[in-house]
Parts: C-alpha cells; structure tokens; sequence
C-alpha cells in the first residue's frame, strides 16, 4: 500500500482484522519479522531524491506529484520499473494489488504510452477513496476499488483480495500488497491471476529482496515455468519481474535424440567439473540451464558476438583501459582479477533491459577468443556452475555477490567450465 502521505513504520490499524489467523500465521510473522528486520528497515528509505525527479521528469510529472516515499510505500526502483515496462510494452490491462503512488505512475505512463486501462485494488476503503481523489487532481480517472481482504486461497496462507470483474486477459500485474504483516507469504497467491496472463505479459512483484518473497518466488518459478523471473537488484527493496513466454515461439527439442544429446553434454560437463574442481568441494549444483536465466544467457551469446564483430571493423576501435574501481562504482558490479595469461581486447558497458552490465573481451591462455560477461542480475546459479548452449557458442555461469558471471565462446562444454573455474577462483579463493 502506498499513498502521497507520509506513513509509520508500522502497518494501519485496520489491518487488524485480517491479522486475526492461526497460532501458526502468528508464529510465521513473528519468525519472519525477527529475520527481515534489514529489509524492513532498508524499506524506509524511498530511493535518492534525484532518482525520484527524474522519473517524475521523465513521465512530465510535477516536482511534487510523489512528496513521500519510503516505509511501506514502492520506491523509485520499483515505479521506474512500472514505467519503463509500459513504455516497453505498451499493455491494454494492468491489475494492480495494492494502491497509491505505483498507481499515479501506472497511470500516468498508460496515458503516455499507449492508452490502455489500469484496474487498481487495495484493501481500505478510505484509502481508495482518498487516493481515487488524488489521481483526479492529477487529471487521472482510475477505476480503483475497495478489495477487502475477505477471501482465502487454497494455496497460499492468510487472507486475500476480494477481487471482482477482472479483465479476461491481463497484459501486466503489479503486486505491492496485502502487506507482510498478514502473512510473509501472502503475495504469493497472486499466482491466481497468473492465467490470465497474456504471453508476452509482465508481472512486478515489489519488496523483492525480503525473505517471504523470496520463498514465494521460488515456488513460483518451479509451479509456473512458462514465465521466467529475474531479481532486479536496482532499488532500496528490489524488484521480481516475470515475463510470460509466447507459446508460439520456437520450444526446445523434447524427443528421444534431444534427450539423448542432453544425457552426453550432462557426461561431459559432470568429467569438467571434476578436473576444474568444482566437485572436489562440494559444489555441483544443477546442470542446465533455468528458464528464468534465458535472458542472462542471451545477453552474455549476443555481447560475444558484438565483440567479435566490433574487433573485425576497422572503424571501431577497442578499448583496453580497464578500471574496476570505476566500473564498480557506475554499475555495481565488481569485477574477478583475470587470470594469468589472458590478454584483455575489449571493454565495453552493454545495456540490458534492466541494468548496465558489462563485457570483456579476451584471449584466454590457449588462445581462444572468449568473453566475460557480468550483470546485476538473478539467475539462482549461485556459486555452483551452470551450462548453457547456443548455437556455436557455449556459456558457463555462475554467481558471485549481487552480480552474474558468464564465459561464452566457441568452446567445448568441459573447456567452458574450466574457463569459469579459473575466473572464479580469484573471487572465491582456491576452489
């Protein structure tokens, strides 16, 4: 929930009713409280003041259309996301769960960017009233309406929306309520919804970092694999995008000879795995690639290809200053010491839906040419190594902090690995 007025720390009063649950609800908010207090505190800040002008500067808003943010409302990050996913995707239907400043920012950029209906809910009736009005005086007519939080889902605990005339078909949900204070887990049920989805539709979960919707996201990636989701590390609280995939687009290879060139490169990356050392310390994780880490995949095959392609045309000349410090304190994103003998080509920023990531083309020390690619982004790869196969080219991936690693080339499975291994070791020590 979220508003143009200030709000305390803690949730209204009438949450109340819908916090009158089980002995067990209780014990998961108080066990999920007593783990979540750096997310919630992190929560009271809204995002840097200038952050906040821009996108009111870029949506032709007035200077003090958003004078609060911070406690339990979205942050910049979280409405700069809306923003720039209607732009991009210009939806007939957004349903929103949970009202305020993400609806004035919804609304605004469906006026700028294609016309299409924004359909809010929130749980207090005053509160719709009151933000209703302030849409209005920001010459906004929004169909938001009252959504108390009466009803239950058969798989997701504590209460929901009570939620009414639904458009068929939803190209976007943006999800900022019922607040933690019902259950840690309880955005989960917007998966409800999920059907209605149109391919190509986008979902915005807010507060993306705290731990229940971590939990919820990860249940939602394994009971809905046709959406891929990623963790947005921009932001005071982070934001899950998911994008549906259009089912008429081209699907991998299910027969018994795609099964069977699977089972090879499962045996090939099992015997690199033991010779790069992964295994020796205990850190075979899974060994394909996750629907929700196509994107990274992708970005990491198509900046090798731009290297390649920019170091054979005499007019584009390679940069070779590479200063860590500087790439770290623009993106975020702190570069691996690489390892000896591999000789730097290309340094390049390569912008990504969501964040500047970066690309280092190289000669490894066996002469092939191979690129480095890291971005803030979530692919649940984690330290364990992760293989992917495009084309000619074959990408290694892991991860290491707030950010993704990828080696990609024209390099066989168990060599790719190795690649990774060498660079990963001087992030994490020997391995």
């Amino acid at each position: 929930m979220t508003s143009r007025e200030l709000t305390g720390l803690l949730t209204r009063s009438d949450d109340d009713d819908a916090m009158r649950d089980t002995a067990s609800s209780w014990l998961w908010r108080i066990g999920f409280g007593a783990i979540s207090w750096p997310w919630l505190l992190a929560s009271l800040s809204g995002g840097r003041q200038s952050e906040k002008q821009a996108l009111l500067a870029e949506l032709d808003l007035p200077d003090d259309a958003l004078p609060h943010l911070g406690s339990w409302k979205a942050d910049v990050g979280f409405l700069r996301h809306i923003a720039r996913e209607i732009s991009s995707l210009r939806p007939a239907h957004v349903v929103e769960l949970g009202a305020g400043a993400s609806s004035l920012i919804a609304a605004r950029a469906l006026a700028l960017h294609g016309g299409g209906k924004l359909h809010s809910f929130d749980q207090h009736g005053d509160f719709v009233t009151a933000t209703r009005q302030w849409l209005s005086d920001n010459g906004m007519d929004v169909d938001i309406r009252h959504a108390p939080l009466t009803t239950r889902s058969t798989d997701w605990p504590g209460r929901w929306y009570s939620l009414t005339d639904l458009p068929d078909r939803i190209d976007m949900i943006i999800i900022d309520g019922p607040p933690w204070s019902v259950h840690p887990l309880v955005r989960g049920a917007a998966d409800g919804l999920f059907t209605r989805l149109a391919p190509n539709g986008v979902i915005l979960l807010d507060d993306g970092a705290r731990p229940g919707e971590r939990l919820v996201a990860r249940r939602w990636r394994r009971r809905w694999p046709d959406i891929d989701f990623r963790l947005m590390r921009d932001g005071t609280k982070r934001t899950l995008i998911g994008r549906k995939r259009d089912a008429r687009s081209p699907v991998a290879n299910d027969n018994e000879a795609g099964h069977l060139r699977r089972r090879a490169l499962r045996i090939a990356m099992a015997t690199a795995l033991i010779a790069s050392g992964w295994i020796a310390r205990g850190e075979l994780g899974p060994l394909s690639a996750p629907a929700h880490a196509e994107s990274f995949v992708d970005e990491a095959v198509d900046s090798h290809r731009t290297g390649l392609l920019r170091q054979a045309m005499a007019s584009q000349l390679e940069n070779t200053m590479l200063d860590p410090i500087e790439i770290t304190r623009s993106t975020g994103i702190t570069l691996p010491t690489l390892p000896a003998g591999w000789i730097l080509k290309d340094v390049q920023l390569y912008p990504t839906t969501d964040s500047p990531a970066v690309a280092l083309s190289l000669i490894s020390d066996h002469g092939e040419q191979i690129t480095l690619f890291a971005d803030r982004t979530d692919t649940l790869a984690d330290a364990h190594p992760l293989l992917a196969k495009r084309a000619s080219e074959t990408v290694a991936y892991w991860e290491n902090g707030d950010a993704a690693f990828a080696v990609a080339g024209q390099v066989a499975p168990e060599r790719a690995l190795e690649l990774a291994a060498a660079v990963a070791r001087s992030q994490r020590g020997n391995l």
